[in-house]
């Protein structure tokens, strides 16, 4: 058996990355940029910044992704391992919260090789599309505080037509309960996280009723504790443009319909967003070439 063939996330694509990308794109750990980021959730965030770390690729291939040209288009930059750990230490030296790794599924298996060879007095975040495999959340255990997971989507159907994950569903919720498992209790000092997991929902227009069905699995299995983000800042981007569905924006009571269940399911702790965040404004600009931390 060839121990390099790629079995990470829930594709299992069983191809060797040292020879050839996997349907992620992936070969090399690749980053596209390292930054102090504010417009994380609040405890995410806080005054200092994240140091976040956006990864090259995506295991999923959303049509209305944001970050397309890392996601999609893969631009970025090839590093070695060591770069990476030196990386984890200039954020933590900029006197950033935590470390946030963004987009890092496909590169779990380098991320624990570096946070072997550097792990920060800081929480580091695991900021993830949901698309996991349980088996790699569980090696994780050990190497991350917090998970800032996103939970997409009830219907697989939703899931295969605007990610190409027709499995994302039995994926995201598998994961999560393990993430949970991993971190069972949400620790918060001075309005910042410490350790724990925040469940984040992007509400896509015309699909409130796929959201709440999200809270009501997320209140069944995970409780009306966990900390949930809705968030209202979608935009019409990247292939979604086109979309008969996806091209138009969220309708202001479609958000108040999903805030609204949130608030009769009894959830007691979750962030909301304002209309003013759907905004191409807060992406980040990938092709700048200044930048604040070297790799």
């Amino acid at each position: 058996m060839n121990s390099n063939l790629c079995t990470i996330c829930p594709r299992e694509c069983n191809i060797d990355r040292t020879n050839q990308p996997s349907f992620c794109g992936a070969n090399s750990l690749k980053i596209a940029k390292a930054m102090k980021h504010f417009w994380e959730e609040p405890t995410i965030s806080g005054v200092k910044g994240s140091g976040a770390i956006f990864f090259s690729h995506c295991n999923l291939k959303c049509i209305y992704c944001q970050n397309a040209e890392v996601s999609h288009e893969g631009i970025g930059k090839t590093i070695s391992v060591q770069k990476l750990a030196d990386l984890f230490k200039q954020l933590e030296q900029s006197g950033v919260h935590n470390i946030n790794l963004v987009t890092p599924t496909h590169y779990a298996n380098e991320i624990i090789e570096a946070l072997n060879i550097y792990k920060p007095n800081i929480p580091v975040v695991y900021n993830t599309s949901g698309y996991e495999s349980a088996e790699t959340i569980k090696r994780l255990k050990n190497y991350v505080d917090i998970y800032l997971c996103d939970f997409k989507y009830f219907d697989n159907n939703l899931a295969k037509e605007y990610s190409k994950a027709p499995n994302y569903f039995e994926a995201c919720t598998t994961s999560l309960m393990q993430m949970r498992k991993n971190q069972p209790n949400d620790i918060i000092e001075n309005g910042i996280m410490q350790k724990g997991l925040i469940v984040r929902h992007l509400v896509l227009p015309t699909h409130s009723s796929d959201s709440i069905k999200v809270l009501e699995w997320v209140k069944t299995n995970l409780g009306k504790s966990t900390i949930i983000s809705l968030m209202n800042q979608y935009v019409p981007y990247y292939k979604a443009l086109n979309h008969p569905v996806l091209k138009n924006r969220l309708k202001p009571l479609e958000y108040k319909r999903v805030i609204n269940k949130f608030i009769q399911l009894g959830f007691i702790n979750g962030f909301s967003q304002e209309a003013t965040s759907a905004s191409c404004e807060f992406i980040p600009d990938f092709k700048e070439d200044t930048q604040e931390f070297t790799y």
